[in-house]
């Protein structure tokens, strides 16, 4: 169990965290879903990856809310009682239509 510095206003509590990647698809099972197109080469829509998921463990309620994806990490960082949480997401977030050219 972490111990946490008692808070003052001296002290900044930041949370760095590296390579983060979400599952493929979650998108698809969030309220607002992308354009499931996916520039692969073995799975073209982002919604097998959501279907894969539930066969191996089961049933995905939808739509998740956005701190889903954290599972028990939120509830873990409360008691640091956190100024700022910085999260290296290993993905691109982007709305554009296009996948980068090679």
């Amino acid at each position: 169990m972490p111990i946490w510095l008692p808070r003052s206003k001296n002290i900044v509590r930041l949370f760095l965290c590296g390579d983060v990647m979400t599952g493929r698809g979650i998108d698809q099972a969030l309220a607002h879903q992308a354009n499931p197109i996916l520039y692969e080469p073995h799975v073209r829509d982002a919604r097998e990856y959501v279907a894969l998921a539930q066969r191996a463990h089961g049933e995905i309620p939808r739509p998740l809310s956005v701190d889903y994806i954290w599972g028990d990490a939120l509830q873990e960082l409360e008691p640091a009682q956190l100024d700022l949480r910085i999260v290296n997401l290993e993905t691109a977030i982007t709305s554009a239509e296009t996948p980068w050219p090679e």
